[in-house]
């Protein structure tokens, strides 16, 4: 993403990819295998409908693809999709069955020796404790968790919790209830006893994986007491298996966790002891997978349906081709698997039986060196991560990146937060060493993919997202939903097209689903994926923030994030956010937040300084109201600033659903910043 008001500062190709690098990736093979000559015809062939050609390129593709990548099915669907009620309730793959777990563990570990013992993920503690677990012990594993759950009653269409610490067992569990016909719903470790709460209460789960806690920031984080409470407030659970992380469960225990002996169990106990053979379900292609909670804007949080045959055939198309996996590449994305790129990385990652990369801890301790060390000490060849979170490494300087070696990184991976140009540059430069695509992506947990993602055989601008994703019918639109893509104006990111992994409903039900992305654009029906989008001259595009945080001065718009990209451009700033506050003049002003680098004094001087810098880059009446500093913003546990938090502090409104902030301390900050 971006945060510019204009595409003058991003205008500059500063990416080129070689002919040798092109030419070896999977997608320009896949090119070369349809006769396809350029990223704009595999776009025009696999999104829309061409003269001669009898299926649309939509149909074409997905149904293409599922044999190119070679994706099994135990039974084969009749037709690759039934839309006759609409894109807004897609049947994909109808008359198929299969199962995502067949795809990721089992296959690999019923072949060779070779493929058997290859590693499938390397886990890294924060408190440097390594361990490896290969795809035979993974199958192993995920066969004792399938077991230990129908022991306990779950059948297929039933929902597990996984409120966990992040070790590799999170991914056993995930194939466990993949296997038994389970609907896995990841709930982020980080979250709070009412966050926890709802999401158990809204997915009624009687079986909650869990643990005594994990490490952060070099002290325990005791995670089972609150795993207690939400159960209490929430009920349904009749169930909890306990991971030991923290060495709780053993003789030597340091500290007492809490325990309820009719309703706890030790993992030890539950799963180590159970059968390590179980026949994975065969299931018809619409079965639900997982449920992945969306915070919502008010109330409580979307749950997210998605199906077996849409996450198998999203996650692998983008895996393989956007962030182009190899054989012998180890694929590290910081996420938790309450985040819908945890899911997204092992899944994707796994189906080609590649090398997952987990780490437990903080991107800073026990110095700001850590991801840096680690790319280095484990060769890790792809890496992932927010914006928000370069930003805040590179405030540390580059002194840290210094010793160590990373030119075994491949290809750089970002999502989640708007980048500016200066950060991504400096991502580019100082991590990717100037070679490295950045593939920043855009689409949610809505799809479990991505609606926008840059091919690496493309050349690249500063903070772009390329253009749509291979097999994703995207444009932009003004409010009458006519095509401005063209145009090159800034207009309404949709989806004229459904795609296998875009949600089947939302788990409260059809009027919510419908209200919330297909009712702006309903003749013909769009999906509004709720961002301003831009494509430039060279066919470049880029977003420009939430269309519907759009401030309105005196009759005038602007993002949120073109006020913070000006505000981040000043060498005093390392974080800015925008909102917008009822004034008697204009109708809307312009507030902002900003975190200062290290050394800064907070002075009226410096406010009078940045105020001046907005008005000089957006115009007179963009300047901000009124610049408050504070040390952090509320955050989403995938490293988005929580806007509307921070505006409904300043005006005194409520809050609404804050089940997705990951830092509750940062309002108490806000609130003493007025």
């Amino acid at each position: 993403m971006t945060a510019n008001t204009s595409l003058d500062d991003v205008d500059e190709i500063v990416h080129e990819p070689s002919r040798e690098f092109v030419e070896s990736t999977n997608v320009a093979e896949f090119m070369r295998t349809h006769g396809i000559e350029d990223y704009e015809a595999l776009i025009e062939r696999t999104t829309t409908e061409l003269e001669g050609v009898e299926a649309s390129g939509v149909d074409w593709f997905w149904d293409e693809i599922v044999d190119y990548l070679d994706i099994e099915f135990y039974e084969e669907y009749e037709t690759v999709r039934d839309d006759s009620e609409g894109p807004q309730f897609t049947d994909w793959y109808p008359g198929g069955e299969l199962n995502v777990a067949h795809n990721v563990v089992d296959r690999h570990a019923a072949v060779d020796e070779e493929r058997r013992n290859k590693v499938a993920t390397i886990w890294e503690g924060e408190d440097g404790e390594v361990r490896e677990i290969t795809y035979h012990e993974l199958h192993r594993q995920s066969n004792q968790v399938a077991n230990a759950l129908e022991k306990r009653g779950i059948e297929t269409g039933d929902t597990v919790g996984l409120y966990m610490p992040m070790v590799p067992e999170v991914v056993s569990i995930l194939y466990g209830c993949f296997k038994v016909g389970a609907i896995a719903v990841p709930i982020f470790s980080g979250f709070g006893v009412d966050a926890a709460a709802t999401r158990i209460a809204d997915s009624e789960c009687s079986v909650l994986f869990t643990g005594d806690g994990f490490y952060r920031r070099g002290d325990p984080v005791y995670l089972k007491s609150g795993a207690d409470e939400a159960i209490e407030e929430a009920g349904y659970v009749e169930d909890t298996i306990v991971f030991d992380r923290l060495g709780s469960g053993g003789d030597e225990a340091e500290r007492e966790i809490p325990w309820n002996d009719d309703r706890d169990e030790w993992w030890a106990e539950a799963v180590e002891t159970a059968d390590d053979e179980f026949e994975t379900k065969s299931l018809p292609s619409d079965q639900e997978s997982m449920l992945l909670y969306s915070s919502g804007t008010t109330g409580k949080p979307k749950g997210i349906v998605h199906t077996h045959a849409g996450v198998q055939v999203q996650c692998a198309k983008e895996v393989s081709f956007g962030m182009d996996l190899k054989p012998a590449d180890r694929f590290f994305w910081v996420s938790d698997i309450g985040w819908m790129m945890g899911p997204w990385t092992l899944i994707g990652t796994h189906t080609f039986g590649g090398t997952v990369f987990m780490y437990e801890g903080a991107p800073d301790y026990p110095e700001p060196d850590r991801f840096w060390e680690m790319i280095d000490r484990h060769e890790l060849t792809k890496f992932g991560i927010s914006p928000t979170a370069i930003r805040a490494l590179r405030k540390h300087g580059d002194d840290w990146l210094e010793g160590h070696d990373l030119s075994s990184l491949r290809l750089l991976g970002s999502t989640g937060e708007p980048w500016d140009p200066e950060s991504w540059r400096w991502f580019y430069e100082n991590v990717g060493g100037g070679e490295c695509p950045i593939i920043n992506i855009s689409g949610g947990t809505e799809i479990c993919g991505c609606f926008l993602m840059p091919m690496p055989t493309e050349p690249l601008k500063p903070c772009t997202l390329g253009g749509p994703g291979i097999g994703m019918d995207i444009d932009i639109v003004d409010s009458a939903g006519e095509s401005v893509a063209d145009d090159h104006e800034r207009g309404f990111l949709v989806a004229r097209d459904s795609c296998p992994s875009m949600t089947k409903s939302l788990w409260s039900g059809d009027e919510r689903y419908l209200n919330e992305y297909w009712s702006t654009f309903e003749d013909p029906a769009m999906w509004d994926h709720g961002d301003w989008a831009q494509k430039d001259a060279d066919g470049f595009w880029f977003l420009h923030g939430r269309a519907d945080d759009a401030l309105n001065v005196a009759g005038r718009k602007v993002g949120p994030a073109e006020v913070e990209g000006a505000l981040i451009d000043h060498a005093a700033v390392n974080q800015a956010a925008a909102i917008g506050a009822p004034d008697d003049t204009t109708g809307t002003a312009v507030v902002a937040y900003a975190i200062l680098a290290d050394d800064i004094d907070e002075t009226d001087a410096l406010r009078e300084e940045l105020r001046a810098q907005v008005g000089e880059e957006l115009g007179k009446p963009f300047r901000p109201r009124e610049i408050l500093f504070v040390d952090e913003f509320p955050k989403t546990q995938s490293g988005k600033i929580i806007r509307r938090a921070i505006e409904a502090t300043y005006t005194g409104e409520d809050l609404g659903d804050m089940s997705s902030i990951e830092n509750p301390a940062a309002l108490d900050e806000l609130e003493a910043a007025r």
